[in-house]
């Protein structure tokens, strides 16, 4: 990345560079594209993809929350997985919704939404949510991400965090508790040095 740049800058400075690469996603190979300027742009990272190992099969249908999108590993997983979805991929890197959307073009997924936080419509409650969520943002602006988000969980739902343990998964598990006491988080998995965070709103009476 050119100097300045980070994955979570909204507008990488750098020249765009796209080029091909391949990952596996919903048990099959794929030809995507990757560009500089985003989160592991080479490949799957470790915490996505411990993510992706123990994260239960996305529901049939609903409203669908890919936090921190990057690339769209998630996002791209979760259309290729239920169809009938629709896939809010959520960045503020706009370079990383561009890459989303070549990817989605090239697998022919239709239902992904590639968009920054302000386009998501303020009404919009999710089925599920999936995220490895930028913990190099800061503790305070981390926390803001996720009181936006967490409480727009429907009831009966879950959202599905992966954290890595030296980065604090221990305590970020504490404050959502402690923040967010109408939501019950647990820890779902445990794997190379990765935490398996899952955030449920109960279902109705």
């Amino acid at each position: 990345m050119a100097s300045g740049d980070h994955y979570f800058s909204p507008a990488p400075e750098s020249e765009l560079n796209l080029r091909p690469f391949t990952a596996r996603l919903a048990g099959q190979t794929y030809e995507l594209v990757t560009a500089n300027g985003i989160f592991s742009p080479e490949r799957i990272d470790m915490g996505t993809r411990v993510l992706l190992d123990h994260v239960p099969s996305a529901p049939p249908g609903g409203q669908f929350l890919d936090l921190g999108c990057g690339w769209g590993p998630l996002a791209l997983t979760l259309a290729l997985e239920s169809p009938h979805a629709t896939v809010w991929a959520v960045d503020v890197n706009t370079r990383a919704l561009d890459v989303v959307r070549r990817n989605a073009q090239k697998l022919g997924l239709t239902n992904v939404n590639p968009v920054t936080p302000d386009d998501v419509p303020e009404s919009l409650e999710f089925t599920t949510i999936w995220s490895n969520p930028p913990i190099r943002v800061g503790k305070n602006e981390l926390h803001d991400i996720l009181e936006r988000w967490l409480p727009r969980l429907e009831p009966g739902s879950d959202a599905w965090l992966v954290v890595q343990r030296n980065l604090g998964s221990d305590s970020l598990q504490r404050w959502i508790q402690a923040t967010m006491p109408e939501l019950t988080t647990t820890r779902a998995a445990i794997s190379k040095g990765y935490r398996v965070l899952r955030t449920r709103r109960a279902a109705e009476a």
